[in-house]
């Protein structure tokens, strides 16, 4: 009787092992369907204002690799190539840190760090989005927008802080 049950109960949890394995395939085909969620061509239809380094700024930041990390990130995006934001969160939170920790002396200013800081939010959010499974191509597109906004307002103000900072304004006597 027990030989009986034991075969039974051994068939049965064949039988779910069977159906558990045959449903991870269709999960796969999910996942690798969202990576391609976003192209080249519907990133490049998004409209935003790009600014670019003026060659005051350049000059500046020139040693300053987490901003050169950044601009290959941007690129990357532009591709719509996301497979930084995909589970890499601990990279992720470590750009980010080192690119607030390494601001060149004549950059670390207030206005800097706070675009620095709305470049953060958008890069976690776009990092967030990017591993969810429900996120909509608009919503991610939505996203890249912003972080392209926040990336290129960064560029603006950093070309504005240097430009102010190499004004000679002579005063009357």
């Amino acid at each position: 009787m027990r030989i009986k049950t034991l075969t039974i109960l051994s068939v049965l949890l064949l039988f779910l092992d069977c159906k558990q394995e045959g449903e991870n395939p269709v999960n796969t085909e999910i996942e690798q369907d969202h990576t391609q969620l976003v192209t080249e061509q519907d990133v490049s239809k998004l409209k935003y204002i790009e600014y670019a380094l003026d060659s005051n700024t350049e000059e500046t930041i020139k040693d300053w690799t987490e901003y050169e990390q950044l601009e290959a990130l941007v690129v990357d995006l532009k591709k719509g190539d996301l497979k930084f934001f995909r589970d890499n969160e601990k990279v992720v939170l470590l750009l980010i840190k080192e690119l607030k920790q390494s601001i060149p002396e004549v950059l670390n200013s207030p206005s800097i760090i706070a675009r620095l800081l709305v470049l953060e939010t958008k890069i976690l959010k776009l990092e967030s989005l990017a591993n969810l499974s429900t996120t909509t191509k608009d919503e991610l597109l939505d996203t890249i927008k912003e972080f392209f906004v926040a990336y290129y307002t960064l560029t603006f103000q950093m070309n504005k802080k240097i430009e102010f900072d190499n004004r000679s304004i002579e005063r009357p006597e």
